[in-house]
């Protein structure tokens, strides 16, 4: 018995047409159009609660500073001046936000504010006052004003 290998081979080595490479372009081309924007806004949500988590407990440093002082800083507009754990000095752990504070011409009342600095929040400002006020001054790099920390979506 004679086997012909050449017609065998050329009967499996077909190999795809330009049609069904096309298609599967085009398939991943749309998946990723949809899939991309979704799974960034989820690192970017990822990322946030660095901000929320810093600046409450910013807040409560410079209560414990006030009840030392009777003030949230000494001298000059920077919050709690001298204080080793005071903005612009960053909080550890800190990646993908700055911190700033400010007081006012008395020192008894502050706002901190975390801008974004890095990462996917880069465009978000979130700020915290002395009476507990908690905005959303800037979220995805529109500037917005609401009075709650955004998160997703642009109502609190």
């Amino acid at each position: 018995m004679k086997v012909d290998w050449g017609s065998d081979l050329k009967h499996l080595s077909r190999g795809f047409t330009l049609i069904e490479v096309m298609i599967v372009v085009a398939i991943v081309a749309i998946l990723t159009k949809v899939a991309l924007p979704s799974y960034l806004d989820y690192v970017r949500r990822g990322q946030l609660p660095e901000a929320f988590a810093n600046l409450s407990d910013l807040r409560v440093k410079l209560e414990q500073y006030y009840q030392d002082n009777r003030a949230y800083a000494t001298s000059g507009t920077a919050c709690a001046t001298g204080a080793s754990w005071a903005p612009p000095t960053t909080p550890s752990g800190a990646k993908y936000f700055s911190y700033t504070c400010s007081t006012s011409g008395t020192f008894q009342t502050y706002t901190l504010t975390a801008t974004g600095a890095g990462g996917r929040v880069v465009g978000n400002v979130y700020t915290l006052t002395a009476d507990g006020t908690k905005a959303t001054l800037k979220f995805k790099g529109s500037t917005v004003n609401k009075a709650c920390w955004l998160a997703n979506g642009s109502e609190c």
